[in-house]
């Protein structure tokens, strides 16, 4: 099920947020730095991860934080050499991480995920090229996906009743 929403993902009633990050990203634009901002030890331990692990684009690794759960899903080109900026997402890279996303939606028997348009920001994929793919991978799960597809700066969405943990 998706649902499609206005507002700031930040203050979403999901259990998880996922967003789009390269391998190495520092986390210094868009959603990321927001997510960065608040939970700062999410980007000191994706470091860490990318680092020992040298992950690949089109993989997700999940951070679990006091309260919050964020999926990170590998959409873009690497960023490994110092003060280098992430590279532009590909659609296949987007495919592979939501196809894991949706393995661990299930596994884990997840009520609801906020995510943004994909790759669409710093990214900087079509979103009509996206949102098939979106529509694919998580549109027949049993999770809620509130796809925030306009943000609004503090401002709460209007997202389905009982999106949050305690359905």
């Amino acid at each position: 099920m998706i649902f499609e929403v206005e507002g700031d993902i930040l203050l979403s009633q999901a259990e998880w947020i996922a967003h789009g990050v390269a391998p190495g990203d520092h986390f210094t634009q868009g959603l990321a730095l927001a997510l960065r901002e608040q939970w700062p030890s999410l980007s000191k331990d994706f470091r860490h991860y990318c680092q020992s692990s040298h992950p690949q684009p089109g993989g997700l690794w999940m951070w679990h934080g006091p309260g919050v759960h964020i999926a990170n899903l590998l959409t873009q080109e690497s960023a490994y050499d110092h003060g280098s900026k992430p590279g532009q997402a590909r659609l296949e890279f987007v495919g592979h991480a939501l196809r894991q996303l949706a393995g661990e939606l299930e596994r884990e028997k997840v009520a609801s995920i906020a995510l943004p348009k994909l790759a669409t920001g710093v990214g900087r994929l079509d979103w009509n090229e996206v949102r098939p793919l979106v529509e694919k991978h998580l549109g027949s799960l049993q999770t809620r996906v509130i796809l925030y597809t306009t943000y609004r700066k503090d401002v709460r969405a209007q997202e389905p009743v009982g999106v949050g943990s305690h359905d």
